[in-house]
């Protein structure tokens, strides 16, 4: 569905444009690739992605949402019913994500604030997912759903940003099919069952942070 022709020539060259200058940005990161390059890779001239963009910052941005979208906007057959088919469809389908999984990598990480504002879609994507799920009853009830949703993100975005580390931890690369179906049952376990077999730590930790909120009720009423 990504790489579908549009009948408008226009609109397919933006599309060539933006998935050029994804492929581009994964590659050598925002400062390291020129309008020139980008042209280049997408057969255009460096006028029509002004024509289309603008200028290289209205590029990224619109590579952005539209990574953004890939990761968030295509989930929600496996949110209505997460069938053992649409399951396998989902784990095969890893490599379709590769260059959008090195263009988080390395956009994510260049202290930027249009890295912020990636990072901000990526968790407002991950709200939404668990908000969907909740009104589909697919969700036990959480203490902090902003604070669940950005724990969830941590967790989506953990391989991708820590990948050589991971793979090194592995032996093998997470985000590639093998290293997928080796993490997707233990993720699975996690997310569904935790990893205690006792609410000891859970209740233990709710006494204490009661505890500590009565003895602030106590001092500011002093």
């Amino acid at each position: 569905m990504l790489y579908m022709r549009s009948a408008s020539d226009d609109l397919t060259a933006r599309a060539r444009i933006r998935d050029a200058a994804v492929a581009a940005f994964a590659s050598g990161g925002f400062d390291g690739v020129s309008m020139r390059t980008i042209a280049s890779d997408a057969g255009v001239s460096p006028a029509l992605i002004v024509h289309h963009f603008g200028d290289k910052a209205a590029l990224r941005t619109a590579c952005d949402e539209h990574v953004v979208s890939v990761f968030t906007d295509e989930n929600h057959e496996l949110i209505d019913a997460p069938t053992t088919d649409r399951i396998r469809a989902a784990l095969n389908d890893i490599e379709r994500y590769g260059p959008y999984i090195d263009y988080l990598g390395r956009m994510l990480v260049d202290g930027s604030p249009a890295a912020d504002r990636l990072f901000d879609g990526i968790l407002a994507g991950t709200r939404a997912t668990l908000d969907e799920q909740r009104d589909a009853g697919l969700l036990v009830p959480m203490s902090d759903p902003d604070m669940t949703a950005l724990l969830m993100a941590l967790m989506g975005l953990g391989p991708v940003v820590m990948r050589a580390q991971i793979a090194r931890a592995l032996g093998q690369d997470q985000l590639s099919p093998a290293g997928l179906l080796r993490a997707t049952l233990p993720t699975m376990e996690l997310l569904t069952h935790g990893i205690y077999a006792t609410d000891a730590f859970l209740e233990g930790a709710r006494a204490a942070m009661a505890a500590d909120a009565a003895t602030a009720d106590t001092e500011e009423e002093r």
